[in-house]
């Protein structure tokens, strides 16, 4: 089942950024120095929403990432 608050996620093990494109709005944020733990338990949530707002927001610094007109 597709999740009503995150439409997508990507994470650097070399930089420990995680990516997460939100919906409805489509903004990506920048997580950073996220474990790669915490981002295969993202990945295995049931509900991607509940878990972001559990264990990522608010608990790593993070910046809007300008996304360019070709995206």
């Amino acid at each position: 089942m597709p999740s009503t608050a995150v439409r997508s996620m990507n994470y650097d093990p070399a930089t420990r950024i995680l990516s997460v494109w939100f919906v409805p709005s489509g903004k990506r944020y920048d997580y950073d120095d996220v474990p790669p733990q915490t981002y295969a338990a993202f990945r295995k949530a049931s509900s991607k929403g509940r878990f972001f707002n559990e264990f990522i927001r608010d608990r790593y610094q993070y910046h809007l990432v300008e996304q360019s007109q070709s995206e």
